[in-house]
């Protein structure tokens, strides 16, 4: 994927930038339209700047660090060089004609995670699926996309697995409804090849895979797919993110993502245990390789 996308790149340096930026502000005591009036701009940019989900302009840093009261020179070029990094394009730049906008800000930050707990009840997780698994789950969402679309899309989902053999890629701790190993996408051949890649990803030490089965009954995120993502940096907070059919919603308040925590918590509990995963999986095997 490049040099530009070891240690999270440009999607590190904004996240650390953001994080930065709104604890000088609160040791300033102003609030968001304070900083936003200043910059000429809204409460609701200085909150995407301290997400880390915009570029950074450097008149616009300029002026906070002063507003902020930062008078050392040095400081000032510290900061501007963390924003001129956090400007760099993105790993996924190249597939930009095929990516919802929505999307982008996901793949930032799963590039700049160090865990990422998922719940799935519909499809395999787009880290562990298979090219042609990908390429039927991208088939199903676009309908009318071209040949060659479908292979971009598809080439974009293999690339981002790359993340999870770094040496400082993230965790991925997976809870997979039981539907969703059930569930024939794209027929019972590359259902088939799609467990066996399950079962060796298994063997991954940054992977942790567990089923909730069928006969479990109900559970604690019953609601829906979600997932959560940590960063090993201080002061960026948690993230919960939750896809929908044309868009993504991202959570960050403290007692929201607290409420995805427990239930993800809990999921790891009411779950079949992971030591158990590689039998469950290649008892599925056995169903699908079995004639009728």
């Amino acid at each position: 994927m490049g040099n530009e996308n070891e240690g999270g790149g440009a999607t590190v340096r904004r996240l650390q930038l953001g994080a930065h930026l709104r604890a000088l502000r609160l040791a300033a005591g102003l609030t968001r339209d304070q900083a936003g009036y200043s910059i000429r701009g809204s409460e609701s940019k200085i909150s995407r700047m301290e997400l880390g989900r915009v570029s950074f302009k450097e008149r616009d840093v300029t002026d906070l660090l002063k507003l902020y009261g930062v008078e050392d020179p040095a400081e000032h070029q510290r900061v501007l060089t963390m924003a001129r990094e956090a400007n760099a394009p993105s790993w996924w730049h190249a597939y930009a004609d095929v990516l919802d906008t929505w999307f982008q800000n996901y793949l930032d930050l799963e590039q700049a995670a160090e865990l990422i707990r998922t719940y799935e009840v519909q499809f395999v997780p787009g880290l562990l699926q298979t090219d042609a698994y990908a390429r039927a789950v991208i088939r199903l969402g676009h309908d009318n996309a071209t040949p060659g679309e479908i292979d971009r899309r598809a080439k974009l989902r293999m690339a981002r697995q790359q993340v999870l053999d770094r040496s400082d890629g993230p965790r991925l701790w997976a809870v997979l409804d039981e539907a969703v190993l059930r569930r024939p996408i794209g027929g019972r051949a590359v259902l088939r090849e799609q467990i066996e890649a399950l079962i060796a990803a298994c063997d991954s030490p940054n992977v942790r895979l567990q089923v909730m089965p069928f006969d479990s009954g109900g559970h604690a995120a019953a609601g829906g797919a979600f997932s959560i993502l940590r960063f090993p940096h201080d002061k960026v907070p948690d993230v919960v993110y939750i896809e929908h059919l044309t868009s993504g919603l991202y959570l960050e308040r403290r007692e929201e993502v607290d409420h995805y925590a427990a239930a993800i918590g809990r999921l790891f509990i009411e779950a079949d245990h992971p030591s158990r995963t590689p039998d469950f999986l290649r008892k599925l095997l056995a169903e699908l390789e079995s004639p009728g």
